[in-house]
């Protein structure tokens, strides 16, 4: 019942590739910069985070223990909006706990191999579990970068803000499993003819796990290159064919999003925008945060807005809702179409998130209005 393991480089489409590669060539012309300084626009830590997750990623991949564990699942569940909903819970949950991101890279090569051994709808599933992340991410102040930022700038305990945030969190995730009911019909599973079994290597598991925790140790102690050269030294020295796997071309794209959009958001004529705006109170700032958070995705624009927004739950709101709509809204879209490697992610992505965008940011304006 099981497949092989699928290329980091089927599939997912490079399309946001060549689009960001036109935009930094556009900055060049306009506004030329020393080579150096186009180093320092991007973020070195996020990089170095998801190349480390990205190895690890392939490392559990080819231990083979997905392809088991999706076995077991599809023998346990029947019903497809059944396994739907516990896929999509669990990526909400994970997100509030241990981030949107390293939910994903759990979640998502999983929802993969399951699509590998039954017939299921596998874009449907990566976008809801795209939802999903920015959702139940938006509950704690660890559980995605904005929320941390917005955070340390409130002033707020812990559970202040998870209050804080828990109406507009409530929201979202109604409309997440309202979504699930009216995308996803009460079918039977069906599995596809069995394949050539994957063997499971308990020796390569566990060596990926154990990096994983090294490697998020090092992370929390500010340690990132001594955890990298761990990681891909553990890899190289051992196991050389998980590094052949890794989504490079991924790691570029976010390297040009830090670049094309933080010149973006410095431009001059940006800044005297916002300045110039009524967004300091009320429903102006949720708006705003969602409008920016759809152009230079949801991290920069909690960043930009906060200096020119007094009202910082609408703001954090905003941000929140805002990494729905466009794929740019949020960091774990994007990753979470490319660990799919999905050829046609992107128009299933924005058919299903853009009109969410719409019914989620409405109800939540309503709810701040009332």
């Amino acid at each position: 019942m099981n497949a092989k393991p699928v290329d980091a480089h089927e599939g997912g489409g490079n399309g946001l590739l060549w689009v960001l590669l036109a935009a930094a060539a556009v900055f060049a012309f306009v506004r030329p910069r020393a080579p150096l300084e186009y180093v320092r626009l991007v973020d070195w830590q996020t990089i170095g985070a998801l190349a480390g997750l990205l190895a690890i990623t392939q490392g559990v991949e080819r231990s083979g223990m997905l392809q088991k564990l999706a076995t077991q699942l599809l023998s346990r569940t029947t019903e497809l909006r059944h396994l739907v909903y516990l896929l999509t819970a669990s990526a909400a949950l994970l997100s509030a706990l241990v981030t949107n991101d390293v939910s994903l890279f759990l979640l998502v090569p999983l929802t993969r191999v399951l699509a590998q051994q039954a017939h299921l709808p596998l874009g449907r599933l990566v976008v809801l579990q795209a939802l999903a992340v920015n959702a139940g991410s938006a509950l704690t102040p660890i559980g995605n970068p904005q929320n941390l930022f917005l955070w340390h700038r409130s002033g707020d305990s812990f559970v202040g803000f998870m209050a804080m945030m828990a109406p507009t969190v409530a929201v979202m995730l109604f409309w997440l499993f309202a979504a699930i009911r009216f995308l996803v019909p009460r079918a039977p599973i069906l599995l596809k003819p069995s394949g050539d079994e994957v063997p499971v290597e308990p020796r390569l598991l566990t060596l990926s796990g154990l990096l994983f925790v090294a490697f998020v140790v090092a992370l929390d102690r500010h340690r990132m290159l001594a955890g990298l050269a761990l990681v891909f030294g553990a890899f190289l020295l051992l196991r050389p064919r998980v590094l052949l796997g890794v989504d490079w071309t991924l790691l570029l794209i976010i390297a040009l999003m830090f670049i094309d959009l933080r010149q973006l958001a410095e431009l001059p004529a940006v800044n005297a925008l916002f300045a110039q705006l009524p967004i300091r109170e009320g429903w102006r700032p949720y708006l705003a945060a969602i409008v920016t958070s759809q152009v230079i995705s949801n991290v920069p624009a909690a960043i930009l807005l906060e200096g020119f927004v007094h009202d910082l739950p609408a703001l954090a709101a905003g941000v929140s809702v805002g990494g729905f709509g466009c794929v740019l809204g949020s960091l774990a879209n994007l990753i979470a179409l490319r660990l799919a490697k999905l050829p046609n992610g992107l128009r299933e992505f924005h058919r299903i998130s853009i009109p969410f965008l719409l019914v989620c940011g409405l109800t939540a304006l309503l709810l701040r209005l009332g």
